[in-house]
C-alpha cells in the first residue's frame, strides 16, 4: 500500500494517546486501516479504548416533539454545514418545521420526510447560502415516552417505558444523554461485539504469563465489567450515583422499553481542508 499520512497517525495519536512511532507501527501493520489498528493496540498495549474519530462532527441540531400524553415522540436530526448557520432564525424556524411535520405523520423515513419539506429545504438553501439536509428521524410509541434535548441542542434522546411516568421518562433520557450506554440490559449486548471484546481481554490477560484458569477469571471479570459499564440499568443513575438505573426503575414499578440517543454529526465524515495547501492552489491558478 501507499505510505501512512501523517494526518493518519495524528488522527490515531489523537485517539488513542500514544506516541507517534508507534501509531505509525500500528498502522502500518494495519494496511492503514485505523479501527484494525486501534484493535492491535488495545491488544498488545493495554489500551483501553480510544475516542471516536476526530472527523465526524458536522453541524446543525436534533429537536424533539412529544405527544401531551406522552404516549409517542419523534426525534430527528437536521445538519448544517456550519455551527454559525445551526444558530440562526431562519434554520431553526425550518428545524422546528420539521420535527412538526415528522410528529403529525408519525414518520419514521427520513427520505419520505426529507421529500416532503423539500420546496422549503431549497428555498433556505438559496436564502443563506449553505447546504441544510434532514439526515435521519425516529419515531417512538409506548405507555411512557419521555424525551431530553441537551441545551447545545446537539444531543438528544427518547425513552420508552412501560410502568412510572414522564418524569421518570425524562430522568432516563437525561441519564442515556450523560453517559451513552450502549443498551438497555447486559444480555442486550449484540454477540459480534461481545466477542471482538472478549478477542481483545483475552490477548491482554493472557500476557500475564498466569494459569489458564486465573486468566479465564480475568476474561470473565472484564467482560462483566464492560456489560456493567455499557448496559442503562447497570449503570449509576447519573443524578444520583448511589443509585443504579436498574433499582430506580424497579422502585417505580417500571422498566425501559427502549431508547434512541442521537448526537450532531456521529458517523459522518467531514472532509478535513488543509487550508495552506488549498491557497497555495488558489493562487497558482491565478497567475
Amino acid at each position: 500500500m501507499s505510505a501512512i499520512s501523517a494526518s493518519l497517525v495524528k488522527e490515531l495519536r489523537e485517539r488513542t494517546g500514544l506516541g507517534m512511532m508507534e501509531c505509525k507501527k500500528a498502522l502500518v501493520e494495519a494496511n492503514g486501516d485505523i479501527e484494525k489498528a486501534i484493535d492491535d493496540l488495545r491488544k498488545s498495549s493495554g489500551l483501553k479504548a480510544a475516542k471516536k474519530a476526530g472527523r465526524t462532527a458536522a453541524e446543525g441540531v436534533v429537536a424533539i416533539k412529544v405527544a401531551d400524553d406522552n404516549s409517542y415522540g419523534v426525534l430527528v436530526e437536521i445538519n448544517s454545514e456550519t455551527d454559525f448557520v445551526a444558530r440562526d432564525d431562519n434554520f431553526l424556524s425550518f428545524v422546528s418545521s420539521v420535527v412538526e411535520k415528522a410528529f403529525t405523520d408519525r414518520q419514521t423515513d427520513a427520505a419520505a420526510l426529507a421529500n416532503d419539506v423539500e420546496e422549503v429545504r431549497q428555498a433556505l438553501v438559496q436564502k443563506i447560502g449553505e447546504n441544510i439536509s434532514v439526515r435521519r428521524v425516529i419515531l417512538q410509541e409506548a405507555p411512557v415516552v419521555g424525551s431530553y434535548v441537551h441545551n447545545n441542542n446537539r444531543i438528544g434522546v427518547l425513552v420508552s417505558i412501560a410502568g412510572g411516568n414522564a418524569e421518570l421518562a425524562k430522568d432516563i433520557a437525561m441519564h442515556v444523554a450523560a453517559v451513552n450506554p450502549q443498551v438497555v440490559n447486559p444480555e442486550d449486548m449484540p454477540e459480534e461485539l461481545l466477542a471482538k471484546e472478549r478477542e481483545i481481554f483475552s490477548v491482554q490477560a493472557r500476557e500475564s504469563g498466569k494459569p489458564e484458569e486465573i486468566i479465564e477469571k480475568m476474561i470473565e471479570g472484564r467482560i462483566n465489567k464492560f456489560l456493567a459499564e455499557s448496559s442503562l440499568v447497570a449503570q449509576p443513575f447519573v443524578k444520583d450515583p448511589d443509585v443504579k438505573v436498574g433499582k430506580l426503575l424497579k422502585d417505580a414499578g417500571a422498566e425501559v422499553l427502549s431508547f434512541t440517543r442521537f448526537e450532531v454529526g456521529e458517523g459522518i465524515e467531514r472532509e478535513e481542508v488543509d487550508f495552506a495547501a488549498e491557497v497555495a492552489a488558489q493562487v497558482g491558478s491565478a497567475k
